[in-house]
């Protein structure tokens, strides 16, 4: 899943970074890639706390509309990667019925992103949740 994140600095070296998806997630560096990197283990972190809790990670929100909060003005905009499927539990295997025209799609889609039915789903299942 990718967090929109923002980066301020004061001196032009050192970062504090801003997860304004995430309230309460910040991280900081001592440049731009230790911060970013600081990011993503706090970003982490944050998700596996909220989903031990029992609460949903909330959606992203579009990079333009933080964009406009003068809260982050002359911020450094990046977006980073967390693997937060993770952190959902154990794969499970389930049996599903659904119509034959629907499944027909559902390969097709899944060979002309040359992955598998498994494998295109999963995904599709991934980006929902995101």
């Amino acid at each position: 899943m990718k967090f929109p994140v923002v980066l301020h600095t004061d001196d032009g070296l050192r970062y504090g970074v801003t997860v304004p998806d995430l309230a309460g997630c910040f991280s900081a560096g001592d440049d731009l890639d230790d911060a970013l990197n600081s990011a993503r283990e706090a970003i982490e972190s944050h998700v596996e706390i909220l989903l031990e809790d029992g609460h949903d990670i909330p959606k992203c929100q579009p990079l333009a509309l933080h964009q406009k909060n003068p809260d982050y003005a002359n911020g450094v905009w990046a977006l980073v990667d967390v693997p937060v499927e993770k952190y959902f539990g154990a794969a499970e295997k389930i049996n599903i019925t659904i119509p034959k025209r629907l499944l027909v799609q559902i390969d097709n889609c899944a060979k002309a992103s040359g992955k598998s039915r498994s494998g295109f789903l999963a995904d599709a299942a991934r980006h929902a949740l995101t």
